[in-house]
């Protein structure tokens, strides 16, 4: 017996019956010999670590676009944070870890520059329109090595698909994921707020602090043990009615208060002058982008959708500099 065919039988012991059992995924597209020491989503969570756009996601705005200090969160810092939280729930639920630790380091993999400015500008000038979570699975199943895409599991890419909050993945070690992502976000972007000195633990309402606590650790552990107790023995990942309209209204509080910010969101307005300038740019000049997307075009791809794709892969400061590059005139050295 290999070691992952005792992983699997340790998995049929002792996870939950809702649990999804590695033995029992539905596979990839591409069929795949099994590996002797790994199961089919301990794999995909290595893919993606070692995934080129995982490590651009270091590069990638959550709040604060290219803050100066190092302490500010960045796409890839929630995305570490959502993992830490939803493999905590799954865990404690008995749950299949490693596939939620594949969700969560998987689902923020087709974010775009500047966050959800950039998102947004994206959707609007691509004719086919932009969202991130569908092009996180783009990002899997095309982009990633030269077109061939990770060949990841059904499981993994629907979590990453449908972790939106009006979406519902169909595993339930998705399902943890779609809550840790909002529990993840709304807490450390107040930490984020307090450092910019944009707002104060004192501001939040008082009937949202007396539900969910008076902190970012007694959130975090009001939101947490609610998760587990109000899932534990069900067939669904939910939270009790008190606790998910405090999460809501504390995000609507943000929402009205730093992520439509004028201080927090000032550099935003330049964000859609360069994207689209570097959207232009690149569909009439498709043979300056880099060689895998050269070659996606070559294969039938949509030019627009490949430009979307490049442009979408960029980090914020590839983005200033390739603008940099383009449209600022350089000083003639003389001779």
């Amino acid at each position: 017996m290999t070691i992952r065919e005792q992983s699997e039988e340790l998995e049929n012991r002792c996870l939950s019956r809702y649990a999804s059992h590695s033995a029992d995924s539905m596979g990839r597209d591409r069929d795949e010999e099994q590996d002797d020491v790994r199961t089919v989503y301990q794999r995909d969570r290595d893919r993606i670590i070692h995934s080129k756009s995982f490590r651009r996601l270091k590069q990638k705005t959550q709040v604060f676009i290219a803050p100066v200090s190092d302490h500010y969160r960045t796409r890839l810092t929630h995305t570490l944070e959502v993992s830490q939280l939803s493999r905590t729930v799954s865990r404690a639920l008995r749950l299949n870890d490693d596939l939620t630790e594949a969700v969560a380091l998987g689902h923020d993999l087709g974010h775009t520059p500047f966050g959800h400015a950039g998102e947004r500008v994206l959707n609007e000038i691509c004719p086919l329109g932009f969202r991130h979570y569908e092009q996180s699975v783009r990002v899997v199943e095309r982009l990633e090595r030269d077109g061939k895409g990770l060949n990841l599991t059904k499981e993994v890419r629907d979590g990453i698909l449908n972790h939106q909050w009006n979406l519902r993945p169909s595993t339930l070690e998705g399902q943890i994921v779609r809550f840790c992502d909002k529990i993840a976000y709304i807490n450390h972007d107040i930490d984020d707020a307090e450092r910019a000195g944009l707002m104060k633990e004192s501001d939040i309402p008082g009937s949202i602090r007396s539900k969910l606590g008076g902190s970012t650790k007694e959130r975090l552990d009001t939101m947490m043990h609610d998760i587990i107790f109000s899932s534990m023995d069900r067939d669904e990942i939910r939270m009790s009615e008190e606790i998910e309209s405090g999460m809501v209204a504390l995000r609507d509080y943000m929402y009205k208060n730093l992520y439509t910010n004028n201080d927090a969101k000032k550099e935003e307005k330049r964000v859609p002058f360069l994207l689209t300038s570097l959207y232009r740019y690149f569909e009439e000049h498709p043979d300056e982008m880099p060689g895998e997307y050269i070659s996606l075009l070559e294969e039938g791809e949509n030019k627009d959708r490949t430009v979307c794709d490049y442009i979408s892969g960029m980090t914020d400061h590839f983005a200033m500099t390739k603008f940099i590059e383009l449209f600022v005139p350089r000083p003639w050295p003389g001779v």
